[in-house]
Protein backbone atom coordinates (compact mmCIF):
# COMPACT_ATOMS: atom_id res chain seq x y z
CA UNK A 1 0.00 0.00 0.00
CA UNK A 2 2.57 2.63 1.25
CA UNK A 3 4.57 2.10 -2.19
CA UNK A 4 1.44 2.62 -4.51
CA UNK A 5 1.36 5.94 -1.99
CA UNK A 6 5.02 7.03 -2.46
CA UNK A 7 4.66 6.54 -6.36
CA UNK A 8 1.46 9.05 -6.38
CA UNK A 9 2.88 11.16 -3.97
CA UNK A 10 6.22 11.38 -6.33
CA UNK A 11 3.92 12.05 -9.36
CA UNK A 12 1.91 15.11 -7.60
CA UNK A 13 5.22 16.56 -6.51
CA UNK A 14 6.20 16.44 -10.33
CA UNK A 15 2.80 18.03 -11.21
CA UNK A 16 1.22 19.39 -8.47
CA UNK A 17 -1.84 20.46 -10.28
CA UNK A 18 -2.68 16.95 -11.73
CA UNK A 19 -6.09 15.85 -10.42
CA UNK A 20 -6.05 12.96 -11.75
CA UNK A 21 -3.13 12.27 -9.60
CA UNK A 22 -4.57 13.93 -6.76
CA UNK A 23 -7.96 11.84 -6.65
CA UNK A 24 -5.72 8.52 -7.09
CA UNK A 25 -3.58 9.62 -4.09
CA UNK A 26 -6.78 10.62 -1.76
CA UNK A 27 -8.00 7.26 -2.64
CA UNK A 28 -4.95 5.58 -1.73
CA UNK A 29 -5.03 7.32 1.94
CA UNK A 30 -8.72 6.61 2.17
CA UNK A 31 -7.60 2.47 1.81
CA UNK A 32 -4.67 3.06 4.43
CA UNK A 33 -7.35 4.98 6.51
CA UNK A 34 -5.62 8.40 6.33
CA UNK A 35 -8.71 10.32 6.95
CA UNK A 36 -7.20 13.66 7.89
CA UNK A 37 -4.66 13.56 3.66
CA UNK A 38 -7.83 12.21 2.15
CA UNK A 39 -9.56 15.55 3.35
CA UNK A 40 -6.45 17.67 2.75
CA UNK A 41 -6.15 15.68 -0.91
CA UNK A 42 -9.70 16.34 -1.88
CA UNK A 43 -10.47 20.03 -0.74
CA UNK A 44 -7.44 20.71 -2.83
CA UNK A 45 -9.12 18.73 -5.77
CA UNK A 46 -12.28 20.46 -5.29
CA UNK A 47 -11.03 23.65 -5.23
CA UNK A 48 -8.88 22.77 -8.66
CA UNK A 49 -11.41 20.82 -10.74
CA UNK A 50 -15.17 20.70 -11.84
CA UNK A 51 -15.72 17.18 -9.85
CA UNK A 52 -19.46 15.43 -10.74
CA UNK A 53 -19.81 14.28 -7.27
CA UNK A 54 -17.86 11.38 -6.60
CA UNK A 55 -15.11 13.37 -4.62
CA UNK A 56 -17.56 14.63 -2.63
CA UNK A 57 -18.62 11.34 -1.12
CA UNK A 58 -14.86 9.99 -0.21
CA UNK A 59 -14.53 13.29 1.30
CA UNK A 60 -17.68 13.37 3.11
CA UNK A 61 -17.52 9.90 4.63
CA UNK A 62 -13.03 10.86 5.37
CA UNK A 63 -15.11 13.82 7.45
CA UNK A 64 -17.01 11.42 9.42
CA UNK A 65 -14.54 9.25 10.04
CA UNK A 66 -12.51 11.47 11.87
CA UNK A 67 -15.35 12.57 13.78
CA UNK A 68 -16.54 15.51 11.97
CA UNK A 69 -20.29 15.22 11.57
CA UNK A 70 -21.36 18.17 10.74
CA UNK A 71 -18.83 18.97 8.17
CA UNK A 72 -19.93 15.39 6.85
CA UNK A 73 -23.16 16.38 6.60
CA UNK A 74 -22.62 19.44 4.70
CA UNK A 75 -20.22 17.73 2.13
CA UNK A 76 -22.90 15.14 1.64
CA UNK A 77 -25.92 18.18 0.56
CA UNK A 78 -22.90 19.65 -1.57
CA UNK A 79 -21.93 16.19 -3.30
CA UNK A 80 -25.61 15.75 -4.08
CA UNK A 81 -26.11 18.98 -5.78
CA UNK A 82 -23.08 18.66 -7.90
CA UNK A 83 -24.29 14.79 -8.45
CA UNK A 84 -27.49 16.97 -9.80
CA UNK A 85 -25.99 19.15 -11.86
CA UNK A 86 -23.90 16.43 -13.40
CA UNK A 87 -26.61 13.87 -14.35
CA UNK A 88 -25.78 11.73 -11.67
CA UNK A 89 -29.07 11.27 -9.99
CA UNK A 90 -28.09 7.71 -8.32
CA UNK A 91 -25.56 9.04 -6.81
CA UNK A 92 -27.02 11.76 -5.12
CA UNK A 93 -29.67 9.41 -4.57
CA UNK A 94 -27.10 7.18 -2.78
CA UNK A 95 -25.97 10.50 -0.71
CA UNK A 96 -29.65 11.66 0.22
CA UNK A 97 -30.05 7.89 1.87
CA UNK A 98 -26.71 8.67 3.77
CA UNK A 99 -27.88 11.67 5.09
CA UNK A 100 -31.22 10.17 5.78
CA UNK A 101 -30.62 6.70 7.49
CA UNK A 102 -27.18 6.89 8.96
CA UNK A 103 -26.74 10.91 9.83
CA UNK A 104 -30.06 11.90 10.31
CA UNK A 105 -30.64 13.17 13.92
CA UNK A 106 -32.12 11.00 16.44
CA UNK A 107 -35.81 11.79 17.42
CA UNK A 108 -36.31 14.86 20.40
Amino acid sequence: MSDRIEVFEQMLAADPDNTMVMFGLAKEYEKAGRHQDVIEMLEGYIAKTDDEGNAYGTLANAYLLSGNREKAIETYRKGIDVSMAHGHPSMANEYRMTLDLDLAEPPA
